[in-house]
């Protein structure tokens, strides 16, 4: 009999240890390969940081503008967080990262983010909006999962971003072995004999690849740009010898014909680009020159349409309104000019992009000041600019911030398995953004009811051994630190002192159930605040 006390006092104790190192897990962080504190101060790095920052320093003095101070840590960091993995840093993750020196937690952070599979997932799924769209495309040709998770690799690698659009523009054979090709097969129409549609794909690659919105010319000449209605077809025509057979896609014969609209007869139009023709090779299919004309270091729209999309994804807006429509005859904005100019030079190299911006003062910048921030002091970034988060990234901040422990690929496997689950039913409820991500919307009352009284929000709040809120009240030494991991694991944030002293006040003096039920409450309440919801 004592044997079987034993053992149960064993088990006990060594649940009790197991809730322990969740609320309070070690202070050492995990190493991060190749992570090197210097590396942000090589010459070539610190001289591009110091350019854009002058840039947009000369632009808040040309609008005579003061700049907001810069973020807190924990601010900048729930940033990069959220903007590449599409969540908010786990109660684990941030004493981790605040074990870190404080000069260098910032890029000791952004280093292990960037070796972290959720920022390819997470940045693939964001990527292939813009390249195949959100819908499931044609059965049996199409393959959208296979095709993120070929980009996840590609992203994971690092490989450089000009060699992976050449692959998606011009890649042959089928589109489960090579999974590039779902970029064209998404175009196909299963009940003609088509094949690829070309006038779709131009458009396609005019607006992701290059940010410029080519299809308006699709049916009449643009009435604001340069181009005509033929540039859209001359681009349109190098895909015009793309087929699909038993092989998959590939080059072969034929050509690319529109409709004469006063004949009513067809004419045949010849491959053009719309501009800097001089950079379009000789040799190659036409795919393949075309994927090389875009591509090509000295065309500066395909370097401008990246860093224009990659600073939306980490700032929640783009350097230039709408995103995929950046100025062609216009002036760029300076700092926009000085990144794609650095992007393009470093061999389109998206992470060096990626720490690049993350460094820039306007980054890094405050939301808020002891100042009135204007709408003028967003369009110049000289304060970090308010917005509302995607579904995917509410979902992933309610699951993770009901959970003291990081969820990522180590997890187990129920744990990653609910979380999918779990955010395709939430993102389809809450209302997915599609491809036009960046476009600013209000809150609607069912996305409110939603976080109020939805199964995750209950879920994550209610008692259980599992959820943040109740290990906290169980296992938090006093009042003071219970409502303090509580703020850090939903706002990573801790609570200003009259918050702190509102809600000590609330949790004083009770036990046991009591004392779990008001740490829910408080949850529940931070959950549900305007804070949790938004970027900033």
């Amino acid at each position: 009999m004592w044997a079987k006390n034993v053992l149960f006092v064993g088990l006990v104790a060594a649940g009790l240890i197991a809730l322990g190192a969740a609320l309070f897990p070690p202070a050492a962080p995990p190493r991060v390969r190749g992570f090197q504190p210097a590396a942000r101060q090589e010459p070539s790095f610190h001289d591009a940081v110091a350019e854009v920052d002058a840039a947009f320093r000369q632009g808040w003095t040309d609008q005579s503008l003061q700049a907001a101070p810069k973020a807190s840590d924990l601010a900048i960091a729930r940033r990069l967080s959220l903007a590449l993995t599409g969540t908010i840093p786990s109660l684990q993750e941030i004493r981790q990262f605040e074990a870190q020196e404080s000069g260098q937690r910032l890029d000791w952070w952004l280093a292990g983010l960037l070796q972290d599979r959720r920022y390819a997932d997470y940045f693939a799924e964001r990527f292939a909006r813009t390249y195949v769209g959100t819908e499931d495309g044609p059965f049996i040709i199409y393959r959208r999962r296979r095709f993120v998770s070929w980009l996840s690799d590609q992203f994971f690698a690092n490989r450089p971003y000009d060699e992976i659009v050449r692959e998606l523009i011009a890649d042959e054979g089928l589109w489960t072995d090579k999974p590039a090709t779902n970029f064209v097969t998404v175009t196909i129409q299963p009940d003609n004999k088509k094949g690829p549609d070309a006038e779709r794909l131009a458009g396609r690659v005019a607006r992701a690849f290059l940010g410029v919105r080519l299809d308006c010319a699709q049916c009449h000449n643009h009435p604001y740009a340069t181009w005509k209605q033929l540039d859209f077809q001359g681009l349109a025509a190098f895909f015009g010898q793309a087929h699909q057979g038993f092989t998959g896609i590939y080059d072969g014969g034929g050509e690319y014909q529109m409709e004469n609209r006063k004949t009513g007869g067809k004419e045949r139009v010849e491959p053009h680009v719309p501009f800097l023709p001089e950079l379009l090779p000789e040799q190659g299919s036409r795919r393949q020159r075309l994927a090389a004309w875009i591509t090509d270091a000295r065309n500066p729209y395909f370097a401008r349409a990246t860093v224009n999309r990659v600073w939306a994804l980490l700032c929640g807006k783009p350097l230039v309104e709408p995103v995929d429509d950046v100025l062609v005859n216009g002036e760029v904005p300076r700092p926009l000019e000085l990144l794609a100019v650095d992007f393009a030079t470093h061999h389109f190299d998206l992470q060096r992009l990626i720490r690049l911006i993350a460094a820039t003062q306007a980054f890094q910048l405050d939301s808020a000041a002891d100042f009135e921030i204007t709408d003028l002091h967003e369009r110049q970034w000289a304060a970090f600019p308010i917005t509302r988060m995607r579904p995917e990234q509410v979902v992933g901040a309610l699951l993770q911030a009901g959970d003291l422990q990081t969820i990522n690929g180590d997890s187990h496997i129920f744990t990653k398995a609910g979380r999918y689950f779990r955010e395709r039913d939430f993102v389809q409820r809450y209302g997915d953004t599609g491809e036009d991500e960046f476009t600013s919307r209000g809150g609607t009352i069912p996305q409110r009811l939603l976080l109020m009284n939805g199964d995750i929000v209950k879920d994550k709040t209610k008692e259980d051994v599992m959820n943040a809120a109740t290990r906290i009240g169980w296992l938090a030494p006093d009042d003071r630190s219970a409502v303090e991991i509580s703020y850090l694991a939903v706002l990573t944030r801790r609570p200003t002192p009259e918050e702190a002293a509102h809600f000590e006040a609330r949790v004083a003096g009770s036990k046991g159930n009591a004392r779990s039920q008001h740490l829910e409450d408080l949850c529940w309440a931070l959950l549900n605040s305007s804070e949790f919801s938004w970027n900033h």
